[in-house]
């Protein structure tokens, strides 16, 4: 079973909220996206990446015989591969729009998780990150894929030089983009009261994990946890819109090895 509470917030600066998010209960589904392409047509991309998300998981409930779009991804689970299959044809509803109208540069970030028994699948493309939280600990479970925070990883700037960074915008993989997209999905171990947040960087550019942790901690209902870090970054200034999903699981611990998480993979959409 899976407790979530939710919340999205302008914030102080941008006068429209290009954040959208959506879930499916009776899946353990949930999904964040944040648009990119000004006004509307950010607005339009991340809404169009929930609702093609959700409604392709939806369809596969019923019919589980639905085709997968692309080819699947062999050594993960099936709720894996429809998950992959989802963010594929959300990328390609995205870029088909931007097509269509004046939306040059239209895109989009996704991270979305569904869990089911003892596993959560993640998945995303982008800057909006997961986070698990187990006891006083934090975890970020995803990796940006910004131009900053691959300067990083490749050991070109620090984190202090990237956080300063004027360049923190540039992403290097986004939905809509281009007609195929790499998305990233790995699957975790879920065990008795873990936390999950699923967030846009308008959260984590105003805060840090520690107090991301501490809010987590704190507050035992996931709305009131949700409500609290929007408003926690727009106190510390709401540069940018701001979406926190706050996801807890209430099942049995699964044993010494739910702590160990499978790594992560990158593989190629088609």
């Amino acid at each position: 079973m899976i407790e979530s509470g939710s919340r999205t917030d302008t914030g102080l600066v941008r006068q429209s909220n290009e954040d959208s998010f959506g879930s499916l209960p009776d899946l353990d589904l949930f999904v964040l996206s944040d648009g990119m392409g000004g006004l509307e047509f950010g607005e339009v991309a991340s809404r169009l990446a929930v609702e093609t998300i959700l409604d392709h998981c939806r369809e596969a409930k019923t019919d589980p015989k639905l085709p997968l779009n692309g080819t699947p991804i062999h050594g993960v689970s099936d709720v894996s591969n429809r998950l992959v299959s989802a963010i594929r044809l959300a990328n390609l509803a995205i870029h088909r729009e931007a097509q269509r109208g004046n939306g040059s540069g239209m895109g989009a970030t996704v991270v979305a998780v569904q869990f089911a028994g003892e596993r959560m699948s993640l998945a995303h493309v982008g800057d909006s990150r997961a986070y698990r939280t187990q006891g006083r600990d934090i975890e970020q479970l995803t990796h940006d894929h910004s131009f900053v925070a691959e300067q990083v990883r490749q050991g070109n700037m620090t984190d202090e030089e990237a956080s300063a960074s004027k360049l923190q915008n540039v992403l290097i993989r986004a939905l809509g983009v281009a007609p195929e997209v790499e998305v990233d999905i790995t699957e975790e171990l879920v065990t008795e009261n873990d936390t999950v947040l699923l967030c846009s960087d308008g959260l984590t550019r105003e805060l840090s994990n520690a107090q991301i942790a501490a809010v987590l901690r704190e507050e035992e209902d996931p709305q009131e946890a949700a409500n609290r870090l929007v408003a926690l970054a727009n106190q510390a200034g709401g540069g940018d819109n701001i979406t926190a999903m706050v996801l807890r699981s209430a099942q049995r611990p699964v044993g010494a090895f739910a702590c160990i998480s499978r790594m992560g993979r990158w593989f190629k959409g088609h």
